[in-house]
């Protein structure tokens, strides 16, 4: 298996498990005391160790899997029980987590040549293109989420759908994404002035500069994660 495919690949294990395959009820049941929530933290890491496995699909090496399964349980364990939610142990835990990863991903591999890290490489383009996508949605929801924190109106909408905005953040940055891979920057243009036109004209009120100003800036936080996720992964290859 080609060296740069495998880190891809644990990358992609790495985010299906943290943030797709990970529920708000699983996520809520970390966080409490005593027997259940040491279950919860049993059923996460294993999803960990499970999904890297499946995806290395080298049956043989076992050892990966177990440490993914022992560092997340206990990484998981001390963030849940001594740190509080917030943007810097987000950032905090998943450094650790990759950089456990990219210690792996190195021991693993070890050198290999120029020809097959070239061959690696273009393999691994496919993996580079789901991992981005997989960005898009909840990992950069929950990182937004964190920025806006600070900003978000104690009064909530009634009349809004649940989880409306979040599945608006989901597809807007899909779109600018595949916008940027195509190279149809003008598609991203259209939909900011597209959205522009549906949410801002319900703030142009004075009353309202706060929830214009907070939208505002979600937009193009939301915008700026795609607009750079997409520059980065394509000037890659």
């Amino acid at each position: 298996m080609g060296t740069i495919i495998i880190l891809v690949k644990l990358l992609c294990a790495h985010l299906i498990s943290d943030f797709i395959l990970q529920t708000d009820r699983i996520n809520e049941g970390k966080h409490e005391i005593g027997i259940k929530g040491l279950c919860y933290q049993f059923l996460h890491s294993i999803t960990h160790a499970g999904i890297a496995y499946l995806l290395l699909a080298d049956w043989s090496c076992w050892l990966i899997p177990v440490i993914i399964f022992i560092s997340h349980f206990v990484i998981d364990s001390v963030k849940c029980r001594c740190c509080k939610d917030s943007i810097s142990t987000f950032l905090v835990d998943q450094f650790l987590h990759i950089a456990i990863i990219v210690t792996l991903w190195f021991s693993l591999c070890g050198e290999e040549t120029v020809l097959s890290h070239f061959y690696a490489f273009y393999s691994a383009r496919f993996w580079l293109v789901v991992m981005a996508y997989m960005l898009m949605l909840k990992p950069s929801s929950v990182l937004l989420g964190m920025f806006l924190k600070q900003w978000t109106p104690s009064s909530s909408n009634a009349q809004s759908l649940p989880k409306a905005g979040q599945w608006i953040g989901y597809i807007e940055r899909i779109l600018i994404l595949t916008f940027v891979f195509v190279g149809s920057f003008e598609g991203v243009g259209f939909l900011l002035a597209a959205k522009s036109v549906f949410r801002f004209g319900e703030l142009s009120k004075a009353k309202e500069i706060r929830t214009t100003e907070y939208v505002l800036i979600g937009t193009l936080a939301s915008f700026s994660v795609a607009i750079l996720t997409g520059i980065v992964i394509t000037h890659l290859f």
